[in-house]
């Protein structure tokens, strides 16, 4: 999956085959860009303070969210230094050609230090899982060979209980544990946005190839690669690094508090009714449940004991 999705990310446009929230719709962006406003605040208004984001992909959601800082949040908009977390050249150049003032990194561990609030949607599902089996005593991990899974023997992977498919995702693990330790270090918060689970999703791996479902073991490279994010296990990994977590919460909920529905009726003041629609169509799609709004989850990693955070309280 690491491979394949490399080479995926490197060589396609990833959003010809599938479409992320901040494409969706504008007000996306903005409400996180007012949320990291907020947070700011919290922090107790750090300057400089770096705002990042991992996986930007062509870098609307951030795109946004400074317009919207600039306008309404100028003192976080100066203080912030924006640095993004991306390896593909390609997508670096999308995202150069919207924020041509940021930095980029190949990974978290050349960000510079400092205060923080770092973004992560949609980028935790297409890091590589292991999928293992278990039933009665037995265990057996999944792999790949000729085009089909094989699977072997093996001991009882740490930390993993329930029956049939199971999938560890060690990756997100290591990522999220090295954050926490880094907010705890360096105080400073992070939101992540994705599709998954509470827990243990089990067999979650699917592929999207010309925006339809393929066989995920079939033309490697060729197709986005992504499994559900186990929120359950990316929690405990920030909590064994003396982070606070909050959530996970669904999506649709954390957008809601936020004011998702009031933000698509203010933009559409004095616009046509198509387009005043369109804005509130888009705002739907992320909230429903049966759209995006309870698959896609929101978390967040924090300091110790940090107060709750917007759209997170009740």
């Amino acid at each position: 999956m690491a491979r394949a999705n490399a080479a995926y990310y490197a060589d396609r446009d990833p959003f010809a085959d599938f479409t992320t929230a901040p494409e969706i719709s504008q007000i996306f962006g903005e409400i996180i860009g007012a949320w990291a406003a907020v947070v700011w605040e919290m922090l107790g208004r750090p300057n400089p303070v770096i705002l990042a984001e991992v996986g930007p992909g062509r870098g609307t959601l951030m795109a946004d969210a400074r317009r919207l800082t600039a306008r309404v949040a100028a003192e976080f908009h100066a203080a912030s230094a924006l640095h993004f977390i991306e390896t593909s050249p390609r997508l670096r150049g999308e995202q150069a050609r919207r924020l041509p003032a940021a930095q980029w990194h190949d990974d978290l561990s050349t960000v510079p230090a400092g205060p923080m609030i770092l973004i992560a949607n949609e980028f935790l599902d297409a890091l590589p899982i292991r999928q293992f089996r278990h039933e009665g005593e037995a265990w057996s991990e999944r792999f790949v060979a000729d085009g089909a899974f094989v699977e072997l023997p093996c001991d009882a992977p740490p930390h993993l209980d329930g029956e049939g498919i199971l999938e560890v995702n060690e990756t997100s693990d290591r990522f999220a544990a090295d954050l926490a330790a880094r907010l705890v270090a360096e105080p400073g918060v992070a939101l992540i946005l994705d599709y998954g689970s509470a827990e243990n999703p089990g067999d979650s791996l699917q592929a999207i190839r010309s925006a339809r479902p393929a066989d995920p073991l079939q033309a490697a490279g060729q197709a986005d690669l992504t499994a559900l994010v186990d929120f359950g296990a990316v929690g405990r990994a920030a909590a064994s690094a003396g982070a606070g977590v909050q959530g996970p919460i669904s999506q649709g909920v954390f957008l809601q508090r936020l004011g998702i529905f009031q933000r698509a009726e203010r933009l559409g003041l004095g616009r046509s009714a198509e387009d005043a629609a369109g804005l509130m169509a888009g705002a739907r799609r992320l909230v429903e449940p049966l759209a995006m709004g309870a698959l896609f989850k929101a978390m967040a990693i924090t300091p110790p004991s940090f107060p709750s955070l917007p759209g997170f309280a009740a």
